[in-house]
């Protein structure tokens, strides 16, 4: 009985400390955005997807690096296949301090930028250097799991029939927050 009450008390102890702790140096973040999902009803139908997987750490408090990897399909009856595809670094900061009207919120800035592609079945493709940046703004719906949503900027410039491509785009994602060695050592430390 000793130890599931020292287990129930570091559980607790544990998602209070998080709770504050989120964007502190040594946490990871693993999640994904997704964005352009659609279904076409009317002829031709179509069929749109993109996901977008991430994994970061923060180095600082508020400050993430990580990698990411991007991939799109679309597909349209007698139209073909077009895919889009992307990999590489990216780093995000988040604002100091809550936002006021939603105080489990924090505004950030992402920039990635890597290797990446646009191939559509109809029209020019690109291949070469994929670059993107924007605001977004997260929302802790518990201490550890993150709702966002991200406006971004996407350029594509290499090799190809079309040598420039770039977009706005919105995605919408969902974020796990994993706390580091140095924040479990310190609940662990803190229950004994």
């Amino acid at each position: 009985m000793k130890k599931f009450f020292l287990t129930l008390l570091a559980v607790a102890g544990f998602a209070g400390l998080t709770a504050q702790a989120q964007i502190q140096k040594g946490n990871v973040m693993v999640g994904g955005n997704f964005s352009n999902l659609s279904f076409g009803l009317d002829r031709p139908n179509h069929f749109q997807f993109d996901v977008t997987p991430k994994v970061g750490w923060f180095v600082q408090d508020n400050i993430a690096l990580g990698a990411y990897v991007d991939f799109g399909l679309q597909t349209a009856k007698n139209a073909g296949t077009s895919i889009n595809y992307g990999i590489g670094p990216f780093a995000r900061y988040y604002s100091g301090s809550d936002v006021e009207v939603l105080n489990h919120g924090r505004i950030f800035g992402e920039v990635a930028a890597g290797i990446g592609g646009l191939n559509p079945a109809v029209g020019g493709n690109t291949n070469g250097f994929d670059f993107s940046f924007g605001p977004g703004f997260a929302y802790f719906i518990t201490p550890n799991i993150g709702l966002e949503t991200l406006l971004k900027y996407n350029g594509l410039t290499g090799f190809g029939n079309d040598g420039y491509q770039h977009k706005l785009n919105l995605s919408f994602g969902l974020q796990i927050y994993l706390p580091g060695r140095s924040t479990a050592s310190k609940v662990s430390r803190d229950v004994r």
